[in-house]
């Protein structure tokens, strides 16, 4: 049976060992189990991207194959909380709306609709009812799980195309190594910073422009900040919430909906990497990191298609 290691357990690693395990690989996880951007307690699952309008290659077909993916594992009785109720975009005005409507493509479903409900300042609402959220940690928890894989903590101090070498000594062996480490103990990208507060209520469905109101698990979420670029996952995270980006983001959450009598009961943050690093390296390392925001989004997509690649080249 061919043998692979996968290094990073978050939401890239987790789906990798699940469609590899399904594929016929004896998996091996190695998770630091620590830093994970990928334990964001509500990830909004929304193809339409920014304040553009646009989305992406492969936004559409990846969020519903992330929301299958969720189905697929709650029929084999796993618990991932989320919500496929529908993400609700307002836009500020006409200009904004008409440069959407012409980014917006065909195969996705939407409508527009008046801002009922919303504080004022809204021109309309674009309504995309395939999108919604799901809670990071739960999902990525789940993967891991049914991917029957062999997990090992720890922290890889050396890796090559056949193995890594730990940072206590052992060494881990395989016939394909796949890293997906994100920014933890990463060096090279783009580290950033992005904080959410933890809500004791939220809406009935996901609110988005600028930053997001969205359910959670357990009550809800505001998010997120992105604070500017850093050279490690370190440097980053020290960062914490800023006075500056909590006034910024109160403000755009107030934007978003009526906050009075909402409590805050904590912050989560979290370090994200960029740019998307897919396949091999020129050692024989494949990688799938580097997926940023849109680690939910397309993530579980891309790492069936790694594995799938790395299959093919056996």
């Amino acid at each position: 049976m061919r043998h692979l290691l996968i290094v990073g357990g978050g939401v890239a690693g987790a789906s990798a060992a699940y469609f590899a395990a399904h594929s016929g690989w004896a998996v091996t996880l190695l998770d630091a189990g620590e830093n994970r951007a990928s334990d964001v307690p509500a990830a909004l699952l929304n193809p339409v991207r920014g304040q553009s309008g646009k989305v992406e290659a492969l936004s559409l077909a990846g969020l519903r194959f992330t929301f299958a993916l969720i189905h697929g594992l709650e029929a084999q009785n796993h618990a991932v909380p989320h919500g496929q109720t529908g993400v609700r975009r307002p836009v500020p005005d006409e200009k904004t709306r008409r440069k959407w409507e012409a980014n917006l493509p065909a195969d996705l479903p939407h409508r527009w609709r008046d801002p009922v409900g919303l504080p004022l300042g809204w021109h309309s609402v674009l309504d995309i009812p395939e999108g919604g959220w799901v809670s990071g940690a739960a999902l990525v928890r789940s993967l891991a799980v049914a991917s029957g894989a062999r997990l090992v903590r720890g922290r890889a101090a050396a890796i090559t195309a056949s193995g890594a070498v730990l940072a206590n000594g052992e060494t881990l062996s395989a016939d394909r190594v796949l890293c997906c480490g994100g920014s933890f103990g990463r060096e090279g990208g783009t580290h950033r910073a992005g904080s959410l507060l933890l809500l004791d209520k939220a809406p009935p469905q996901p609110l988005s422009f600028g930053a997001y109101l969205s359910p959670a698990q357990i009550g809800g979420v505001l998010g997120a900040t992105f604070e500017a670029p850093a050279v490690s996952h370190a440097e980053a995270l020290a960062v914490g919430l800023p006075l500056q980006s909590l006034d910024w983001l109160l403000s755009k959450g107030a934007a978003l909906a009526d906050l009075s009598g909402v409590g805050v009961t904590g912050r989560w943050t979290g370090v994200r990497l960029s740019p998307l690093r897919y396949g091999p390296d020129e050692l024989g390392v494949w990688h799938l990191s580097g997926l940023g925001s849109k680690g939910f989004l397309l993530g579980p997509l891309l790492a069936r298609g790694v594995v799938e690649d790395m299959g093919s080249t056996c």
